[in-house]
């Protein structure tokens, strides 16, 4: 086991019908769809680290 978490649901269609990929490491096949798709960690947001929410796009609250 890889001890990574799976996805729970497809990104383009919603379903749960996923299955691991032969592709590799992160890829995942929707059966619903009929799609292809792979995950990836990119990295840690840089508020993460200060805990603060980032300003809301009209420059007011959140």
């Amino acid at each position: 086991m890889s001890g990574r978490a799976a996805p729970f649901y497809c990104p383009y269609c919603g379903d749960e019908d996923l299955m691991p990929s032969e592709e590799g490491h992160g890829a995942w096949e929707c059966r619903s769809c009929s799609r292809a798709f792979r995950l990836s960690f990119l990295g840690l947001l840089s508020q993460g680290l200060t805990g603060a929410s980032p300003a809301a796009p009209d420059g007011g609250e959140s």
